[in-house]
């Protein structure tokens, strides 16, 4: 029987040189990483590089789609302002509106008043009518045949007075041309002429025109001739 004790193995611990790693704090390391989940190494690579979100492209991506919504945020502003524009061009300005048309109408107007004038007579046509039958009673008040008289007192009175409305018919009749020729020439208007404006004037123009008319008949003596004489009876 062998009486000699047996011989025990016992783990070397031999210090590892220098520059070595030793596996079982290798093992503990990645013990370690694996129980915590989380990857040191490359937490501190992104530390150090700042650059390296940029590679992965998420912060850029970020910045790229802030600068697209800031600039369709700016261009639905501009489309907003722009159709602000238009509605406010569009808009009719009431001050505008109504100061469109009003010297035309005004012509077209005075022009209607001007052929009244002319068909019926006015003060102005009186006075000179009685200031020529003034001036042919001192002709004939020395003497003077009847048919000299007629003429002078009667005669030009009445002519006196067709003259005068004959100027007032003219004057109706060319304001009232103009007010309707008067869109044909100048700068164009924006907004066409009233209907109003163009009706008076039409009448203005009427009216010119049949007032120049019986002037002219009634300076000529083609509606009725003046008065004559009878001879005298014989002594």
């Amino acid at each position: 029987m062998n009486t000699t004790p047996s011989k025990t193995t016992t783990p070397s611990t031999t210090t590892p040189p220098a520059g070595t790693t030793d596996p079982a704090e290798g093992a503990a390391d990645a013990v370690t990483e694996d129980a915590t989940g989380q990857d040191t190494t490359g937490q501190d690579a992104t530390a150090k590089d700042p650059l390296a979100k940029d590679a992965t492209g998420t912060p850029s991506e970020a910045a790229d789609a802030a600068d697209a919504t800031t600039a369709s945020d700016d261009l639905a502003d501009q489309s907003a302002e722009a159709d602000d524009a238009d509605d406010e061009d569009l808009e009719p300005d009431p001050f505008t509106e109504a100061r469109h048309g009003v010297g035309a109408g005004a012509a077209a107007v005075v022009s209607a008043a001007l052929g009244v004038v002319a068909l019926t007579g006015a003060w102005t046509g009186r006075v000179a009518a009685e200031r020529e039958t003034l001036i042919g009673q001192i002709k004939t008040s020395g003497g003077g045949s009847a048919a000299q008289q007629i003429s002078e007192i009667y005669g030009d009175a009445w002519h006196t007075t067709a003259l005068v409305n004959g100027v007032f018919a003219v004057l109706a009749l060319l304001v009232g041309v103009f007010v309707l020729v008067r869109p044909a020439f100048g700068v164009p208007s924006e907004r066409p002429q009233p209907a109003w404006v163009r009706a008076v004037a039409l009448a203005g123009v009427a009216l010119g025109a049949l007032g120049v008319l019986i002037s002219v008949g009634m300076y000529f003596d083609l509606f009725a001739a003046l008065p004559t004489a009878g001879a005298p009876a014989a002594g």
